[in-house]
C-alpha cells in the first residue's frame, strides 16, 4: 500500500509541510503520537510528530526538517507522490487527553514550542481548543524567517507569544525570558508542555522547576524501529530506563537526563558509537523481551 502525499509546501528554509493520505493513522490519532515514514523500501526509517490529523479526509499531517539524507530525499517529493512505509500512530497520547474535561478546563496551561517543535504543540492546543479550553502558548525561533504555523496557532491559542533570539520578530530572547516575563507579569500555570530541541527543553525545565511549574516535555531522540527493540530512543527518567518510542514521547521534564540523553544522541550517530553504547549498556540497551539479541 502506497501513502499519497496530497500537498506539499516549504514553512521556511529547510522546514517542509506535507499532508498525506493514511486514513487508517487518521482514524487512530491522538495529539501527542507519531509516525515512522520511509520514501522507499530502501530508505531509512524517519520519526516525525504528527502536526495536525483530520479523521473525515483520512489524512495526516506532517512538518519536517532537513538534517541528513533522508529528510533531504524526503523534501524533493510533490503532491501526487507517495511514501512506501507510513506507520503510526506510534507512542503514547498526551495525558491530558485521558482526563476529565471539567478537571481540565480549571486548569492553566503554557505550552512553549521551540523551533520545528512548533508542529507537535499545535494539535494539543487545537484539541484543547476543540473542547472548550484555552491554553497560553510561546512559540520561539532563532530568527523570523524560522517561524512557522504563527497564523495556526493564533486561531487555537488563547494567548499567543511569539519570540525571537536575535529579537527581529516579537519578543526578543529565549523562550525561557518569556516564561520569566509572564510568571513575573502575575500568570499562574498549573502545567507546561516544552516541545523542541533537547537543549531548550533542558533550560525550560530548569526554569520550571525554580518556578515550581510541572512540565511535561516530548522526547524525539533517534529511533529505528519503533518498537522499543533497536535501544536508540533510550533515555533515563526519574533513574529509570524508558523507551521514547513505547514509554513515550512525553516524559516528565524534572525528571530527565538531558545530558545524558544529548551525549547519547551524538554517540549513536556511528557504528562504533552504537556498539560501545550496546556494550555499556548491557541487559537495558534496548527494551521488548530483554533476550532477543539486538
Amino acid at each position: 500500500m502506497m501513502y499519497k502525499i496530497l500537498e506539499t509546501k516549504e514553512l521556511a528554509a529547510n522546514i517542509f509541510y506535507m499532508v498525506v493520505e493514511a486514513k487508517r493513522v487518521a482514524k487512530a490519532c491522538k495529539p501527542g503520537q507519531f509516525v515512522i515514514v520511509r520514501t522507499d523500501e530502501h530508505s531509512e526509517r524517519i520519526p516525525l510528530t504528527i502536526c495536525d490529523y483530520d479523521t473525515e479526509r483520512g489524512t495526516i499531517t506532517i512538518v519536517f526538517q532537513i538534517v541528513g539524507a533522508g529528510t533531504q530525499i524526503m523534501s524533493s517529493l510533490k503532491a501526487g507522490d507517495s511514501f512506501h512505509d507510513f506507520v503510526g500512530p506510534l507512542g503514547c497520547p498526551s495525558e491530558f487527553v485521558g482526563e476529565d474535561l471539567e478537571t481540565l478546563k480549571t486548569k492553566k496551561m503554557l505550552f512553549v514550542a521551540g523551533g520545528v517543535g512548533t508542529a507537535p504543540v499545535y494539535p494539543q492546543v487545537k484539541w484543547l481548543h476543540q473542547h472548550g479550553i484555552k491554553a497560553d502558548v510561546i512559540i520561539g525561533a532563532k530568527t523570523r524567517d524560522l517561524l512557522i504555523l504563527e497564523e495556526e496557532m493564533k486561531e487555537v491559542a488563547g494567548n499567543l507569544y511569539v519570540t525571537t533570539d536575535d529579537g527581529s520578530y516579537g519578543r526578543s530572547g529565549m523562550v525561557t525570558q518569556t516564561i520569566s516575563d509572564l510568571v513575573n507579569e502575575g500568570k499562574h500555570y498549573d502545567v507546561c508542555v516544552a516541545i523542541g530541541p533537547m537543549i531548550m527543553m533542558k533550560f525550560v525545565c530548569k526554569l520550571t522547576k525554580e518556578l515550581d511549574i510541572p512540565t511535561i516535555v516530548s522526547l524525539n531522540p533517534i529511533m529505528v524501529d519503533g518498537t522499543g527493540m533497536c535501544g536508540a530512543c533510550r533515555v533515563t527518567v526519574g533513574g529509570k530506563v524508558k523507551f521514547a518510542c513505547v514509554d513515550g514521547p512525553e516524559f516528565d521534564g524534572h525528571q530527565v537526563n538531558f545530558d545524558e540523553a544529548m551525549q547519547r544522541q551524538q554517540i549513536y550517530k556511528t557504528a562504533e558509537g552504537r556498539a560501545f553504547l550496546k556494550a555499556k549498556e548491557g541487559d537495558t540497551h534496548h527494551g521488548g523481551c530483554g533476550n532477543c539479541g539486538n
